[in-house]
């Protein structure tokens, strides 16, 4: 069993954030549901692949890290995920848009500011169009900053 970005955006949706070790749990469950077991190391890898591919986006609420989907997801529940709210006894959360922008921005910028890789430069120009229709949020001086360091050939 592998879980896509998506699949996992989708658990978060489901609770409208989750604290990682929630989102574990959850994936565990999800899993566990399906016959099949994961490792913790697995979970934690496709969590990080998540939010390295903006599916998923670390947002403060009320002082603690959630993990909320993300300007890339196209959240979709994965099979057996529907009851998860009653299994994992957990509350569905009112994430407020401008936290999910704060972080999206935050995160955005500060990869510009520190990224050498110009692949990896490109591939965050679509992330700053998808967070744009997304969200509203106007990211063209992130986006030239990412450009250039695409530009750059060396």
């Amino acid at each position: 069993m592998e879980l896509s970005s998506d699949e996992l955006a989708g658990i978060a949706d489901l609770f409208g954030a989750l604290p990682r070790p929630a989102l574990e749990r959850a994936i565990e469950e999800v899993a566990f549901r399906a016959g099949d077991a994961v490792s913790a190391t697995t979970v934690e890898t496709w969590i990080d692949e998540a939010e390295s591919e903006y599916a998923l986006v670390a947002v403060d609420l009320d002082g603690d890290s959630h993990l909320a989907p993300g300007p890339t997801a196209f959240p979709e529940l994965p099979d057996g995920a529907n009851d998860l709210p009653h299994i994992l006894d957990v509350d569905r959360r009112s994430v407020p848009a401008e936290a999910i922008e704060t972080a999206v921005r935050r995160r955005l910028a500060s990869a510009a500011a520190n990224i050498e890789d110009p692949d990896r430069a490109s591939a965050l120009i679509d992330v700053t169009y998808d967070a744009e229709a997304w969200a509203g949020l106007d990211l063209a001086d992130v986006r030239e900053r990412l450009a250039a360091i695409g530009a750059d050939p060396g």
